[in-house]
Parts: structure tokens; C-alpha cells; sequence
């Protein structure tokens, strides 16, 4: 079984920042990790692979810096890596994207199976794992809680849904976006580690992906950030002396504060 899994470099939760005037988010200078959805992607795919055999490759879209990422899922269990980096892809929104990763996925191809986190902690929408399907034009499962058996042309996923659990047959190649509920991902070992640090990531650009300029990076996204706004945090409160006013004058004004502000 080949298997293509998808990750993505983000920014610690608490160092998000936006560019105002792009619209876009700040990674230069700021801590990244890898995508913490994306670790049950890892670990879905090593356990697949211990039970069916094959091959896991890791794909990341983003700066030279996302190359640690895809070592770090090396030095998980993952074979090979390959990182899409460029000036050409910077502000791609979800749409450029999952273009990018879809023509990635295609250059690795055949592949039996491509997993990924439901969303990404930076962007949190959820898109980029039903884009990059419909751009492959494979069958999805989103919000994958459990994965197999395997009878060889398909794969039976249990996904959850609002109402509880259902359970899917998908034939492959298929799309996968994968929950926490598939398992708790594993650590390095150190002998992972060092063969991470052996392994030779390959590096593409939009040339070897053969992608249309037009469709990357700002120019390629239709997504657009129009305003930036923050929200203000204002605790000026009503003090009542009920002392003073009374119970009944207290509950009176209290009642009025209520209904002037719409929550009564």
C-alpha cells in the first residue's frame, strides 16, 4: 500500500499574527510546529503500514523552514518526504493550495491512499483535504475515527458525524481527513531521529509540479482578507447599592439593564 500523507507547518497557537495590509499570516521569525490534526494523519498511515506493508511518503506546502516538519514525520516511521517550496506559492489560500498538493500527489502517483488532518490550527476551515480530492477527482472521507479493513480494492472508514458514527466503503485511491479519535500519534524514537536526519527530502518547485502561475500564491487564491478587525474587551459594569435603592428599585433596574442590552 503507497500512502501519500499531507501535513502542513504552523505557528504555535500563541504566536498567530496577522499582516494587516495583506491579509495574510506572519510565519517569518515565529515558532512553527507541525500541524497537530496532521500527527493522527501520521499515525493512521504507520499503522496501515504495519498491518498492509507499503510505502508512506510525506508532502508539506511552505517556506524552506517547513523541511523540519517533514523530518519530524520521518523520524515517526515515515519513509520519504517531499517538501513544495517557492516564493510563487506565498499567500495561497486554500483553493492555490490544494491545487499545489493535489499536482504534488500526482507526481507521486500511483498511490493508494492520501491522509491528512481534518483542519489545520492556523486556518482551522477544513478545506484543503475535500479540495485536493475534488482537484484528484478521488472518493473523500472527512473526519475519519477509524480506518480499515482493507480487502485490497477498498477501504472501510468510520467516520463521525453530528448524529453519531457512520461507516463508509471507499474505493481507492481515496482522500482521507483523519479526527483525534484514531489514535494518540507516537513519539521519535531516536533511532527514528537519526534516520531523519539521513534521509534527503526532495525539494519542488512550480516547474517540477508543472502548475499554472496563474493559479498560485495571492494571484491564484480567491479568498481575500478585506478587514482586519480586533476586538475591543470593554468591562465597565452598573454597580447597584442595594442597601440604598432597595430590593425591589435593584431588581427593577437590573431587569432594564437586561432588556437594554438584549438578553431578556
Amino acid at each position: 500500500m503507497n500512502i501519500v500523507v499531507c501535513i502542513k507547518q504552523v505557528p504555535e497557537t500563541g504566536n498567530v499574527r496577522m499582516d494587516e495590509e495583506t491579509g495574510t499570516m506572519v510565519r517569518e521569525g515565529v515558532e512553527s510546529i507541525v500541524n497537530p490534526l496532521d500527527l493522527y494523519a501520521i499515525e493512521a498511515a504507520i499503522r496501515l503500514k504495519q498491518e498492509h506493508d507499503g510505502r508512506i511518503t510525506v508532502v508539506s506546502m511552505g517556506p524552506p523552514s517547513a523541511e523540519k516538519a517533514v523530518r519530524e514525520a520521518i523520524s515517526m516511521g515515515c519513509e520519504a518526504g517531499v517538501l513544495v517550496t517557492g516564493r510563487e506559492f506565498a499567500g495561497s489560500d486554500t483553493h492555490a493550495t490544494s491545487y499545489c498538493i493535489s499536482r504534488a500527489v500526482q507526481k507521486l502517483s500511483p498511490c493508494d491512499l492520501v491522509l491528512m488532518g481534518v483542519r489545520a490550527t492556523d486556518g482551522e476551515t477544513g478545506q484543503v483535504g475535500p479540495g485536493v480530492a475534488a482537484f484528484l477527482g478521488m472518493p473523500l472521507c472527512t473526519y475519519a475515527s477509524r480506518i480499515g479493513p482493507v480487502d485490497g480494492e477498498s477501504i472501510t472508514i468510520e467516520r463521525l458525524v453530528e448524529t453519531g458514527y457512520e461507516t463508509l466503503r471507499l474505493p481507492f485511491p481515496c482522500v482521507v481527513t483523519v479526527g483525534k479519535e484514531i489514535g494518540h500519534p507516537r513519539l521519535s524514537t531516536l533511532r527514528g531521529k537519526q534516520r531523519a536526519r539521513r534521509a534527503e527530502v526532495l525539494t519542488w518547485g512550480a516547474d517540477d509540479l508543472g502548475v499554472e502561475p496563474d493559479l498560485l500564491g495571492l494571484k491564484g487564491s480567491p479568498t481575500r482578507v478585506v478587514k482586519i478587525a480586533r476586538p475591543k474587551v470593554n468591562r465597565s459594569g452598573r454597580m447597584l447599592d442595594v442597601a440604598r435603592l432597595g430590593a425591589h428599585e435593584a431588581a427593577r433596574q437590573l431587569v432594564d439593564f437586561l432588556e437594554e442590552k438584549d438578553l431578556l
